[in-house]
């Protein structure tokens, strides 16, 4: 079974960048799409950025030319740069592996 692992959250001020990692376990990365999701207080889940195996991506709007999700199949990683954050950034963010792999999340705390 695939296991991930989100890395890169903590406390930033609003304007600042954080990045977030995932690292994935197994054989299946290269062959598998790879989705950012978040939830923050009393909110339901977001998908904040998707990458295909192709490559390509896509964003919500609320994020789109601030966040920038990225795949490097040689180390089984993805990540989430994540540029010009605000307070309503604030969520736990997790990575998912196609349908069935999802990490245990990493908390991103954006103060004003």
């Amino acid at each position: 079974q695939v296991q991930l692992a989100e890395s890169g959250g903590g406390l930033v001020q609003a304007g600042g960048s954080l990045r977030l990692s995932c690292a994935a376990s197994g054989s299946t990365f290269s062959v598998n799409a790879i989705g950012w999701y978040r939830q923050g207080p009393r909110k339901q889940r977001e998908l904040v950025a998707r990458i295909s195996v192709g490559g390509s991506t896509e964003y919500a709007d609320s994020v789109k030319g601030r966040f920038t999700i990225s795949r490097d199949n040689a180390k089984n990683t993805a990540y989430l740069q994540m540029n010009s954050l605000k307070p309503e950034d604030t969520a736990v963010y997790y990575c998912t592996l196609g349908v069935n792999s999802r990490g245990q999340g990493t908390q991103v705390t954006v103060s004003s």
